[in-house]
């Protein structure tokens, strides 16, 4: 069967949330926004292609940073509102330079605590 995107709900700008997520791991990386184009973008090229609502343009991850996603996998939720993309990430996901974007945890109900890996433990 042929994927379509007309078959995944968008929001009302056309956008659908998108999550990275470590192919190997299965460590949630970031999350980010597509749009149909940046999908198909991402389907034919195998790099990860966003949609940046700051700039609003096509953002390829990686093309400035050298941080890539490489796409191994597309995965749609059951409601086809939300976006699983596996990956292969090369170097830090998030912007900050960490690992993942998901780097601050609230504990014990109001607590903010930075969490860290050792692969995070250089960055600012």
């Amino acid at each position: 069967m042929a994927f379509d995107t007309a078959s995944l709900k968008f929001n009302s700008n056309g956008l659908i949330p998108a999550i990275a997520q470590d192919a190997n791991s299965g460590e949630v990386l970031m999350m980010a926004w597509m749009n149909a184009d940046s999908i198909s973008k991402t389907l034919e090229s195998g790099q990860v292609t966003y949609w940046s609502r700051s700039r609003q343009e096509y953002w390829v991850k990686g093309a400035t940073s050298g941080n890539t996603q490489t796409l191994v996998d597309l995965r749609i939720d059951c409601d086809r509102d939300c976006l699983l993309i596996e990956v292969k990430q090369e170097g830090p996901a998030c912007h900050t330079g960490r690992r993942t974007c998901f780097f601050t945890a609230v504990r014990n109900g109001n607590e903010v605590e930075i969490v860290t890996v050792a692969e995070d433990s250089e960055a600012p």
